[in-house]
């Protein structure tokens, strides 16, 4: 993937392409066909006319701060009143938007610099500046091949995210479940410390915390096979079976580490204060709601709680 350079340098030399003149020969490839590449304003104007000075500098500012997602042309219907004469233009100022080689919107007068803002950015919404990176797909790229099993890939691309935008929350709690995922806990843990206090209850983070939790936990255990035979000898020792069960996730055996702690449920619902019900809430939200064993898992856990 090609990370686009956005420096100021840039968007400096793009800036002058934004705002331009035409005239009536230069009108079609100006709006017309630009407009089919990102929406282009056409201001109409006049030398004598008060208002258009008081509109076309709020105009240009807003454009300009738009960064390429919208242009603005201005015409001078003095010099060029073909074309405002075959669009029914009767007063100025007046903005019309086109999209796609079409008229799409516009407005009359001097409107206020928050109405031209909020204007473009109804007009805008959805496009995509030149050289700018839609995080959002990105971040969707790396969990699609976190999904696929792809770790060390799937950690490059949260990472590119990152490095275009360093709090993005989704990013840093993806990069987070890279490292859980390889048993770098460590890590995990300094890169979720970068989210802020106000976002710690976000899906996404929570669901990571929780994993690291579980991971931690399993690192006290002893191995599977020992687990396995505490269990085979006594089947009523519920933390040897509660155990195991947080060492077959820390293996990534969802349906047995779900099968142990609802046999715990089963035999002992009060068993350690209800301990086995919320460590396999805790599997849920470390797993995503979405994921089959959650989905398989409560089914199961409802049945057992309200039978």
């Amino acid at each position: 993937m090609t990370i686009i350079d956005q420096g100021n340098g840039a968007a400096g030399q793009a800036a002058p392409d934004l705002i331009k003149d035409t005239t009536t020969q230069t009108f079609v490839k100006d709006v017309i066909e630009e407009s089919k590449r990102q929406p282009v304003l056409i201001d109409f104007w006049a030398e004598w006319c008060g208002p258009c000075r008081q509109l076309t500098p709020v105009l240009e500012k807003a454009v300009k701060a738009a960064k390429g997602k919208v242009k603005l042309v201005k015409m001078n219907i003095d010099q060029h009143p073909a074309i405002p004469g075959q669009m029914g233009i009767q007063s100025i100022p007046a903005v019309i938007a086109f999209v796609n080689g079409q008229p799409a919107d516009g407005f009359m007068g001097a409107v206020p610099e928050s109405q031209v803002n909020a204007f473009i950015e109804r007009l805008t919404k959805g496009v995509t500046a030149p050289g700018e990176v839609n995080i959002a797909e990105i971040v969707q790229e790396a969990d699609a091949v976190l999904a696929e099993g792809d770790v060390a890939a799937a950690a490059q691309i949260y990472a590119e995210a990152l490095s275009h935008d360093s709090t993005n929350i989704a990013a840093l709690a993806g990069l987070a479940k890279c490292y859980v995922t390889s048993g770098a806990i460590e890590q995990a843990k300094q890169t979720l410390a970068m989210v802020p206090e106000s976002k710690q209850t976000e899906a996404a983070v929570k669901a990571v915390q929780a994993a690291i939790d579980l991971a931690e936990q399993a690192e006290q255990l002893g191995p599977v096979a020992e687990l396995e035979q505490k269990v085979a000898a006594n089947p009523l020792d519920h933390q040897a079976r509660f155990d195991l069960a947080t060492a077959l996730n820390a293996q990534g055996n969802r349906a047995a580490a779900t099968d142990q702690l609802l046999e715990i449920i089963r035999r002992d619902r009060k068993w350690n204060d209800d301990g086995a019900r919320k460590q396999l809430v805790q599997f849920f939200e470390a797993w995503g709601g979405a994921d089959d064993a959650t989905v398989e898992g409560r089914k199961r856990l409802s049945t057992i709680l309200f039978s």
